[in-house]
């Protein structure tokens, strides 16, 4: 992660905003759903469960490849829990992140290990832990529950 990471957002017409990732990187265009927006692009909700489901993939990625093992295809699910706060005002209070290997377990050295430590690697979901609750599950490839 670099320090100096910024994104700008432009108001386009509407709810639709322009989401500028800076130069070389491709735009977006995000949008709040009907009725409010459009629906044609994703929700701050989406871009915020891709930011958690994406650091905690590359996370285990990085956690696997420190014992030089490959995962095969890696496939990340978040899902949010969104409540009414006291004020009836909604609000992300939780999030279920599901990774699935691309390999059975018994084909991946040091998984023990790897599932201990990966998610201290992600610097975004445990900076979004202090504030909202992440459950993680690890299944690999069989479907079997590793973690979680």
């Amino acid at each position: 992660m670099s320090g100096n990471t910024q994104v700008t957002i432009t108001r386009q017409s509407g709810y639709q905003f322009l989401v500028d990732f800076g130069e070389g990187l491709p735009q977006w265009l995000a949008d709040e759903p009907a009725p409010l927006g459009e629906g044609s692009g994703p929700a701050p909700d989406h871009l915020l469960l891709a930011a958690v489901a994406n650091c905690l993939s590359a996370s285990l990625l990085f956690a696997l490849q420190k014992f030089k093992q490959d995962p095969g295809r890696l496939v990340a699910t978040a899902s949010p829990l969104v409540e009414r706060n006291d004020q009836k005002r909604l609000r992300i209070t939780g999030m279920r992140v599901q990774l699935c290997l691309g390999k059975p377990a018994a084909e991946i050295e040091h998984l023990d290990r790897v599932l201990a430590q990966f998610e201290d690697f992600c610097t975004v979901s445990m900076s979004v832990r202090q504030g909202i609750d992440i459950s993680v599950q690890v299944l690999d490839a069989a479907g079997v529950q590793l973690k979680g």
